[in-house]
């Protein structure tokens, strides 16, 4: 499964780029948020790919924080990418006149830059906040990753501070994120129920049914994963269902744009043909 990430995501970066018709501000998106699918899988699955073959599971701890820190900044970074895309959609259905003009390069680079720095904050935040987290010297966790949630409930330091800290994490990383997700998608709606032909409607949800297919599929496990480590007393069972968001997810994004995108399709095979 990794590979098939790491080569699908490749390929729509590839198909993304060396095809003219695909040089609008959706494909650049998707093009980043691929670049991102990568880091975020590559994160945790060539580690534990290692400890199986290897039949060890110790980290150290600068090698846990480094994960943590790259597993925050990809997982953030992804879900802004998301909801730039969204708002993407957003202009070009409900201003369509104005799509050029609102969406042109230097403000799509523009929310490009602003998400990826919004991430390194989020992920440099956490670290700060867990170097200064007392753990014992030799701790246990029942996942193939460093997870932040269990790690975190192994420190022996005052909870409160970490707590304010987790808020403003999830904030910006999820509620912030989904709230504009939402809030791009309720306008969207109200757009196209204002259309009155069944084929223009149908036209309009098109453009946005994959990106929507892979928001749900995102913050889906990923609240699964949330409920899970609440509500199950096994950490293994948070562990099963992490598989999911950290490597099916970002597998299963390069099938929903490659297979339900006619454009991305084509432009796929016209590399494969040269290729």
């Amino acid at each position: 499964m990794y590979m098939i990430t790491v080569l699908g995501n490749l390929l729509i970066i590839l198909a993304v780029t060396s095809d003219p018709h695909l040089h609008t501000p959706m494909y650049f998106f998707l093009s980043i948020l691929s670049l991102a699918d990568i880091g975020f899988t590559s994160t945790t699955v060539p580690k534990m790919l290692v400890d199986t073959w290897s039949h060890s599971r110790a980290i150290s701890s600068s090698g846990c924080l480094t994960q943590m820190s790259f597993f925050m900044l990809f997982g953030c970074l992804d879900s802004l990418l998301l909801t730039v895309m969204a708002y993407d959609r957003f202009v070009a259905i409900c201003h369509p006149l104005h799509y050029k003009v609102m969406m042109d390069p230097r403000r799509c680079g523009s929310l490009v830059v602003v998400s990826v720095v919004i991430s390194l904050l989020v992920s440099q935040l956490h670290n700060s906040m867990v170097l200064q987290l007392t753990f014992f010297r030799s701790v246990a966790i029942s996942h193939f990753f460093c997870d932040p949630s269990q790690l975190l409930s192994l420190a022996c330091s005052d909870p409160f501070t970490d707590d304010l800290v987790m808020y403003f994490v999830g904030a910006m990383s999820g509620f912030f994120p989904i709230s504009g997700v939402l809030f791009s998608y309720s306008r969207i709606v109200s757009s196209i129920l204002s259309v009155s032909s069944p084929g223009g409607r149908w036209k309009a949800f098109s453009t946005c049914g994959s990106h929507l297919c892979v928001v749900c599929l995102f913050y889906g496990t990923g609240l699964g994963v949330y409920l899970s480590s609440a509500v199950s007393v096994s950490p293994r069972m948070g562990a099963v269902t992490s598989v999911a968001y950290t490597v099916v997810t970002p597998m299963l994004n390069t099938f929903i744009y490659s297979l339900r995108n006619r454009d991305m399709k084509r432009a796929i095979g016209r590399l494969l043909s040269k290729v």
